[in-house]
């Protein structure tokens, strides 16, 4: 606890200063005597107690300069305001995301359920933007539009399965379809992460193209390429990942590729993505000062009631 105005503390002692300095009150003298036990009242020298009155007053003027001091308390708010990001996870459900070339506390696991923990932490961090989802296999669709709604975007990622919208990779179509949920967006800052372990085969507009459409609507992209084998070490290998498109994607963007071969690669992507876009969550606590001086104003006002009823009596 502290004081807005302690200096008005050095108030405390004025009335002190004022019974030494100035001179008492003087009582007009009656003009007729008349004895005091006529009048019902106590003899002289022998004055009714005040029964603390005096006590009471000073405690009420010490609790009235106290309130006017300003007491107060620093509080802390957790309120994170909204940062003006708009982002769209553009996620692959193709037949390759069944493979189990990752790992989770041990256990082997599929590439999917890997990147559906990532994106679960991802989303939960992001307390103040506008997360969706798009996936895409054979063909795009959003599976949750841009919310405040963190918990429906962790829950559409959860229900995501393989197989819902084909067993291909439409990588065009799903970077399409993100980039026009967010070319109308009026957010100062747009974002879509495009996570795939494949090559496109859309075949309708290359995934590149996309890209100069997001970059001419200020829209950033960042690229996510999973799995362990790629085009560019082994061509011939099966399910590889076409490094040099989403590298291409990310650089026509503004955005950045990340390569994810395994667990610990997808948690350092996470931790840099948050780097590369800090949400509001981020900012420190708002501080603020609540007033305490009703409580000591109260007090005094109930001494000075009383110290009244006590001098009547």
């Amino acid at each position: 606890m502290s004081l807005a105005w302690p200096w008005l503390l050095a108030l405390i002692p004025v009335p002190l200063l004022m019974r030494w300095l100035l001179p008492p009150a003087s009582r007009p003298q009656a003009a007729l005597a008349v004895p005091p036990h006529l009048l019902g009242r106590p003899e002289a020298g022998r004055a009714a107690p005040l029964h603390g009155v005096p006590w009471l007053a000073a405690l009420a003027w010490v609790l009235l300069v106290l309130a006017l001091a300003g007491p107060q308390v620093e509080r802390q708010a957790q309120v994170v305001p909204a940062s003006g990001r708009d982002i769209v996870l553009a996620l692959d459900l193709s037949g390759s995301m069944e493979q189990t070339d990752f790992t989770l506390d041990r256990q082997p696991v599929s590439r999917l359920d890997a990147v559906k923990r990532t994106a679960r932490a991802f989303v939960q961090r992001r307390q103040g933007d506008r997360i969706g989802l798009v996936i895409f296999g054979g063909r795009a669709y959003v599976a949750a539009p841009l919310t405040h709604d963190l918990d429906a975007v962790v829950q559409a990622i959860d229900e995501a399965q393989i197989g819902i919208s084909g067993r291909g990779t439409a990588i065009a179509d799903g970077l399409g379809l993100a980039i026009r949920r967010l070319q109308d967006s009026g957010a100062p800052s747009r974002v879509v992460v495009l996570l795939s372990d494949g090559v496109d085969t859309s075949g309708s507009v290359p995934a590149v193209d996309a890209a100069r459409l997001a970059a001419t609507h200020g829209l950033r992209i960042h690229t996510v390429a999973l799995g362990p084998e790629d085009l560019e070490t082994r061509p011939a290998a099966r399910d590889a990942v076409d490094v040099a498109t989403l590298r291409a994607v990310a650089e026509t963007a503004g955005g950045a590729l990340f390569r994810v071969r395994d667990t610990a690669d997808l948690d350092a992507m996470a931790q840099a993505l948050d780097r590369l876009e800090p949400g509001p969550g981020d900012r420190p606590p708002l501080r603020y000062w609540r007033a305490l001086w009703p409580w000591p104003a109260a007090a005094a006002l109930a001494c000075l009631m009383l110290a009244a009823i006590r001098r009547r009596a």
